[in-house]
């Protein structure tokens, strides 16, 4: 049984993007089985009502293998509702914060706030899975975005947003003494990783990568295709997919997770030039290069895609454990 603990499906408003089912259908293709789906949808998964009306789209045949995240706010609230759904359904594995603008409304920017979220999820007693996606708003340099030379979207969102925000997230889970499991959505450089292994001594915490972070380089962006690459956090130079080729066979990432993130072309090509791509048609070959190109062992293979996965989200899992 292999997991995709990372895709957008988009139903709802933008359900011409991408639907559940169709997902399940690329998965099966993929040889995917279960699949966890993000809430910064149109509208935006942020409650109990959200998540009932996302649940009513799955397909009768993938009931049980259909589990997605609620998204978070800087509202009290709204945390305490997202922390409620969590206890309430089985299929919500965990909560995902946005700690800066990315795609969709979802983005918990200001230092204070996203403390804030950690103090509240403790106080809470909250013990399952706090996903961020980590990029440090302050670090971003939009002004050097220019459409007609792609790779400028690499150097307005550089590592250091991504490093410098994961080392914040660390640090307000371990002020606070957060219980729950903090994972670093799609790293992409090994300095990333470092932070991780690091902080795994005093903290639970896990991280994951993506098949285009793991397969391609910012030499993807130089040209006229360029803008289909345009992710967040962006593709990096060939010297940091080495580094985290390195970390994958060191066993130092926990899991591959796709972000399946489509788009029309119409958005990718033009204004508004948005990020994202449709990485679970990517999977099995990346886990074919993984093994015959890279000789990354089956066994480690399996816990990247299945073990792994299901020790860090535990009972709501429980019953895909044979």
């Amino acid at each position: 049984m292999r997991i995709d603990p990372h895709v957008h499906c988009r139903d709802g408003h933008q359900a011409y993007k991408e639907t559940i089912a169709h997902v399940f259908e690329i998965a099966k293709s993929q040889g995917v089985d279960v699949i966890f789906d993000m809430p910064n949808t149109d509208p935006p998964i942020l409650d109990a009502g959200d998540v009932e009306k996302r649940l009513a789209l799955v397909p009768l045949e993938a009931k049980g293998r259909y589990f997605l995240y609620i998204g978070l706010t800087a509202n009290p609230s709204q945390v305490q509702i997202a922390v409620n759904c969590w206890h309430h359904f089985k299929e919500v594995v965990g909560l995902k914060m946005y700690a800066s603008r990315s795609v969709g409304p979802l983005a918990i920017i200001e230092d204070d706030e996203q403390k804030y979220v950690y103090q509240a999820l403790t106080v809470m007693e909250y013990k399952g899975v706090l996903a961020v996606h980590c990029e440090r708003e302050a670090d971003l340099r939009p002004d050097l975005w220019n459409p007609s030379n792609p790779e400028t979207h690499s150097w307005a969102r550089p590592k250091n947003a991504e490093i410098n925000s994961v080392r914040n997230q660390i640090r307000f889970a371990k002020d606070v003494g957060f219980g729950g499991t903090l994972h670093i959505c799609h790293v992409s450089c090994a300095q990333t990783v470092d932070l991780i292994e690091d902080a795994r001594k005093e903290m639970k915490i896990t991280c994951g990568v993506t098949p285009h972070h793991l397969m391609f380089s910012l030499i993807s962006q130089q040209g006229p295709a360029g803008l289909f690459f345009k992710v967040n956090p962006p593709l990096r130079w060939k010297e940091d997919v080495e580094e985290l080729h390195k970390c994958l066979a060191a066993g130092k990432i926990d899991w591959i997770e796709t972000d399946h993130a489509p788009h029309t072309l119409a958005e990718k090509f033009m204004p508004p030039y948005l990020s994202g791509i449709p990485s679970l048609y990517f999977y099995k070959y990346l886990i074919n290069h993984l093994i015959s190109q890279m000789n990354v062992p089956p066994n480690l293979i399996e816990t990247m895609t299945s073990k792994n996965i299901l020790r860090a989200f535990g009972p709501k899992l429980a019953h895909l454990i044979c």
